[in-house]
């Protein structure tokens, strides 16, 4: 079943930017992962593709010589294809337990939370990658979704930038991000909470991500940092990013800038390091 434009019969939400569609908006459906994007999400999503998937260069597979070949991925593209195997596993229960009454049931029942979580992760893979494509431009490389040879998980984003080399795991999570200290008087035991949900293990999750990049990028000489992104959680009022365990916690906006700063790395240097860890670790999907 393809994607096509049309108006909903019923109340829905933007799967990308979670904003509420009542009943006849015009909007896109996408029949294969029951999911409903906004027309402005969906604009903006072709835009990146064009800028991400199909870079301006005379043959993506044979690039002009002298220019370092990259594999940039599709952001979030394992995670959809996890939960589309899911609901789809789903479904098929539906149809064998209910029979012709499996329509009725699918219509009245949502996927369960540790479906539709997939389904999240990648919504919030794609909206960080289209943030950092926007706020960095030709500044940096941006490798999506890599699979690390030897294990079955995968590195959400890889950044390549004059500041280095970054890691970078997106969290659609919602809720206040902050740090707290459940220590005690004579303990300091610093955790990441957000939401009101004790998060640290997001950040102990970084590291044999990060190990993974070190070991690919082999004799090269270059800074690696990691970090997580939240892209839809809230800070208040004068709370700003902040480093824990070594992990850089922020969003979308204040990693970019992060990014950003200047360092050691040479324009072509950043092109030969992009390249080296698109062989090493290719994209997953």
């Amino acid at each position: 079943m393809t994607i096509k434009r049309m108006s909903i019969r019923r109340s829905d939400t933007c799967s990308v930017c979670g904003v509420e569609l009542p009943a006849g908006t015009t909007a896109w459906w996408d029949g294969a992962a029951h999911a409903v994007t906004c027309v402005t999400c969906h604009d903006a999503s072709v835009a990146l593709t064009a800028v991400d998937v199909a870079p301006p260069q005379p043959d993506s597979e044979h690039p002009a010589p002298g220019t370092p070949h990259v594999q940039t991925g599709v952001a979030g593209q394992s995670a959809l294809e996890e939960y589309q195997r899911r609901h789809e596993k789903r479904e098929a229960r539906i149809d064998a337990k209910f029979g012709r009454l499996a329509g009725v049931v699918k219509f009245l029942t949502d996927d369960p939370q540790s479906i539709t979580a997939w389904r999240k992760g990648s919504v919030g893979e794609r909206k960080l990658a289209a943030s950092l494509q926007e706020n960095l431009g030709d500044r940096a490389v941006l490798l999506h979704d890599r699979k690390v040879p030897g294990t079955r998980g995968n590195i959400d984003h890889i950044v390549v930038a004059s500041s280095g080399v970054w890691v970078v795991d997106a969290k659609n999570y919602s809720g206040l991000v902050h740090q707290r200290d459940v220590g005690g008087f004579f303990k300091v035991d610093l955790r990441l909470y957000v939401g009101g949900r004790d998060r640290s293990k997001v950040l102990d999750g970084l590291g044999w991500q990060v190990k993974a990049a070190i070991t690919a990028l082999g004799e090269e000489s270059v800074p690696v940092s990691s970090a997580v992104c939240f892209t839809d959680a809230e800070w208040g009022w004068f709370a700003k990013p902040f480093t824990m365990r070594g992990v850089f916690v922020s969003g979308p906006n204040a990693l970019a800038r992060k990014i950003a700063e200047p360092g050691p790395l040479t324009i072509d240097l950043i092109q030969n390091v992009a390249s080296h860890l698109s062989e090493a670790l290719p994209p997953k999907a």
